[in-house]
């Protein structure tokens, strides 16, 4: 008999992160629907709203699950942050701001990988969707969606020689690489607004607060899914320790990120039979492929110093200029407070023949220590990595208990391709920082360092010193094959009631940061679970 004192709703969403908050928006927008959206952090943090908070949040466990990954002979034996937002809006509350889709060729690649539905034609109109962004074309970009996305007002003596050093090795400016083409250097389009962090809780959930028919919990971990024979009609969860759960008339859809999706499938007996068994659980529903086909970008961080004074934010951030910076901040909405992570990238091939783009290069205007702290030294930092790495790894509970972290198995630079590819990147960032344009800058290579010249020494110091981009997906793969976990509706196979919209329904890496992705993906997906529904 079923309990009459466990609420029921006809949606429940688990996570409210960068597709989950928009997916409850969409769902809800029909007061005939009845939301429910589960957050297992808190409601927000102060930092979130200030862009340089991602410095104060990359290590803070009152927003961050502060995962890390398993050693790993590649990374030598090293446990590689795994930074995650834990709190509305998710990783887009604790992310570097920077926008970008990808090419038209990785959508492309996932409808040809048998993924209906899922070309750059069919994306395309839900990027448009759920932006609002004043240049490039309007074939290309959305002008009145929720999510503001502009362009960094960070004019400067740095950023016009990187521009101008980047056309004399091959590079061309391109202002709107989510356009019509994404090769190019260009200013980071960013997720900000008059100094705003754009985050989808501030975006998507702030602005809807008021209806009736949606419910939002904080500090609501999610520990199983309640399931009835082979449909889903519920969730299991805690709020601040106190047992609850809720039953779903219509779906239940799995929005809690690239780590936490397949762990939720895991701790519900959904997935390999023999490791939930190894573990003393019961098995629900076998389906090899969760937490299988794990991919992040590896990059490796090299340093530049930068001799002409005033250049850097070293300089202009640092003692009284610290004070200068949050005046102008406090007043004009600008300067080292208001930008991305990083606010000017290179979308580069890396070698000749190729038909796009492979390696991305992306500069902060400054050189830190670990925790992010100011380097006493004035310089820049470059990152550089492929976009599209074919290394995979994967995540697995180790423990039945939801509070426990899964592990994290990355299988870093496994491909040989992946390793290739990262030192003839590393060797374009120093074509570039050496290019006639930066000499005025006076710059000179700190990390790798001059010794390191053949590929076997670039490598090293790769596996050394490198760490990834905090771009994770996959691990609930959208296919048709055996591996897969969702078919093209993001429907989890073989059982009812049941989605996963996240990154993790990823095939492959998107060619850049995986924000922007991660909110298109929840916007198809409510706008499947509306069309199923109808």
């Amino acid at each position: 008999m079923q309990n009459i004192d466990v609420p029921t709703y006809d949606y429940i969403v688990v996570g409210a992160g960068s597709a989950g908050s928009v997916v409850a928006n969409r769902l809800s927008a029909n007061p005939d629907n009845r939301v429910l959206l589960l957050e297992a952090g808190p409601a927000s943090n102060p930092w979130s709203r200030i862009p340089i908070g991602y410095a104060k949040l990359i290590k803070n466990p009152a927003a961050n699950w502060c995962y890390s990954a398993e050693p790993e002979a590649n990374t030598n034996g090293r446990k590689i942050a795994v930074p995650r937002g834990r709190l509305l809006g998710g990783s887009s509350s604790i992310n570097g701001l920077v926008f970008v889709r990808g090419q038209a060729q990785d959508f492309d690649t996932w409808a040809q990988l048998g993924n209906k539905g899922w070309s750059y034609a069919d994306v395309l109109p839900h990027f448009k969707n759920l932006e609002s962004y004043d240049g490039g074309e309007d074939t290309y970009r959305g002008r009145s969606g929720p999510l503001r996305v502009t362009d960094p007002d960070e004019p400067g003596l740095l950023y016009e020689s990187l521009i101008a050093a980047a056309g004399q090795i091959g590079i061309p400016h391109n202002p709107d690489y989510n356009g019509a083409t994404q090769e190019g250097i260009a200013m980071s389009q960013a997720t900000i607004s008059n100094g705003r962090r754009m985050s989808t809780a501030y975006c998507f959930l702030d602005p809807i607060r008021h209806r009736g028919n949606l419910t939002i919990e904080t500090d609501a971990l999610t520990s199983a899914l309640v399931l009835d024979g082979k449909r889903c009609t519920g969730v299991r969860y805690a709020v601040k320790g106190q047992p609850r759960e809720a039953r779903a008339g219509r779906e239940v859809v799995i929005s809690a990120g690239t780590i936490n999706s397949p762990q939720l499938l895991e701790l519900s007996g959904i997935g390999q039979p023999e490791r939930l068994q190894n573990l003393g659980m019961e098995v629900h529903h076998a389906l090899k492929g969760v937490g299988e086909n794990l991919r992040d970008h590896f990059a490796p961080r090299t340093r530049w110093e930068i001799g002409a004074p005033g250049v850097t934010y070293n300089d202009r951030g640092s003692g009284l200029g610290l004070i200068k910076q949050a005046m102008r901040y406090l007043f004009l909405r600008k300067g080292m407070l208001g930008i991305p992570a990083a606010p000017i990238r290179a979308f580069v091939r890396s070698r000749d023949g190729l038909e796009a783009p492979d390696s991305l290069l992306g500069v902060v205007p400054m050189l830190y220590e670990p925790g992010y702290k100011l380097s006493k030294m004035s310089g820049i930092t470059c990152y550089a990595h492929p976009m599209r790495p074919d290394s995979t790894g994967h995540i697995h509970i180790t423990s039945a208990d939801p509070r426990k972290p899964p592990a994290i198995n990355f299988n870093f630079l496994s491909s040989p391709q992946d390793a290739e590819i990262t030192v003839r990147a590393v060797r374009i960032v120093r074509a570039l920082m050496n290019a006639p344009a930066m000499a005025a800058l006076q710059t000179r290579e700190l990390a790798p360092g001059t010794a390191e010249e053949t590929d076997d020494e670039i490598l090293d110091w790769v596996k050394a010193t490198a760490e990834t981009t905090y771009h994770p997906v996959g691990t609930c793969k959208m296919g048709s094959d055996a591996n897969a976990v969702v078919d093209e509706r993001l429907r989890v196979r073989g059982l009812k009631g049941l989605r996963v919209a996240d990154a993790s329904i990823m095939p492959t890496l998107t060619s850049g940061n995986t924000n922007a992705p991660a909110i298109m993906i929840g916007e198809k997906a409510a706008a499947m679970i509306l069309e199923d529904a109808a």
